[in-house]
């Protein structure tokens, strides 16, 4: 099968339309077309459906577009290590983690890589689905969870809990929690029970509203939580790492917390030599033991 041809069909099929595809191709609309004809012809089936907004994947069109993503992505996973291969740490890296970790801890700390390694770009993806890292929607995770996707290496980072906070100035005014009792009578900040978050946030949470009811806001991520806490508007649950950056938090009940919640780092197997891994793991582990350090000096330890 000509490989050429297969490329442009995989630009097609991304772009949904001949001229974007062009664009991308540096092609012209009508050398496009007769490149996605010939391949039609070849296999004897229709691709696409065409229709005036653009063009739909025929059944057919999908199994071929399936085949030419993992060709794409092997051919990406290569393209990084031959790159690897080389002494310097530059190009992309494609990070995920969850929408919390990445913006409360992992985001502000990004600064001191960038000094280290100026070429190298990150792709921060933050999102609580679970990208599959083998078949390179990503190239490292932190999760907090073990990653159960074979052919990983994986590392476990710490452990967090998730604890209540809230601000002086809204617990000057509502008044502080001497026991868990009296949390009927403020408004609880967190995740919906319902909503997909770490297990023992949610039977955290679960086991709050077992008390005389609060009034509640749900928000779906913790950087959310975070923001309604500091606007004064009541008391969060919140992963236990918020308070280095945002000292002024004040922890309601420390008797209360959940459970430990792991916190794992993980790439695919194929990347094990890979030198922006290797430079962005040894990165988080020393900004880990730093930030462990700071945690056991800690009044709250």
């Amino acid at each position: 099968m000509d490989w050429d041809k297969l490329r442009i069909f995989h630009a097609v099929a991304d772009a949904g339309s001949l001229t974007h595809a062009g664009d991308t191709l540096h092609l012209s609309q009508s050398a496009v077309s007769r490149q996605i004809r010939s391949l039609e012809e070849m296999l004897n089936t229709t691709l696409f459906h065409r229709h005036a907004r653009g063009l739909i994947l025929t059944e057919q069109g999908e199994l071929l577009f399936d085949a030419t993503r993992a060709m794409s992505r092997r051919l990406d996973a290569a393209s990084a290590r031959i790159r690897d291969s080389e002494e310097e740490v530059f190009g992309e890296l494609r990070v995920t983690t969850t929408t919390g970790f990445g913006t409360l801890w992992l985001a502000p700390r990004l600064p001191a890589l960038f000094t280290q390694y100026p070429d190298l770009n990150i792709d921060l993806m933050l999102e609580e689905r679970v990208l599959d890292l083998p078949m390179r929607e990503a190239d490292v995770a932190i999760r907090m969870k073990e990653p159960s996707q074979a052919d990983l290496v994986r590392k476990k980072l710490m452990s967090v809990r998730m604890r209540l906070y809230a601000t002086q100035a809204y617990l000057d005014q509502a008044g502080m929690l001497t026991e868990v009792e009296q949390i009927g009578a403020h408004r609880l900040i967190a995740q919906n029970p319902g909503a997909f978050q770490v297990a023992s946030g949610k039977q955290l949470v679960e086991s709050l509203l077992s008390y005389d009811r609060p009034r509640l806001l749900h928000v779906n991520n913790y950087f959310g939580v975070l923001q309604a806490v500091l606007s004064n508007l009541g008391i969060g649950v919140l992963p236990d790492y918020v308070t280095e950056d945002f000292p002024g938090l004040v922890r309601v009940l420390p008797e209360i917390e959940s459970g430990e919640v792991p916190v794992f780092l993980a790439y695919p197997e194929e990347l094990r030599q890979s030198k922006r891994i290797a430079a962005f793991r040894d990165f988080v582990q020393e900004e880990i033991m730093e930030y462990r350090r700071r945690r056991r000096d800690s009044p709250e330890g």
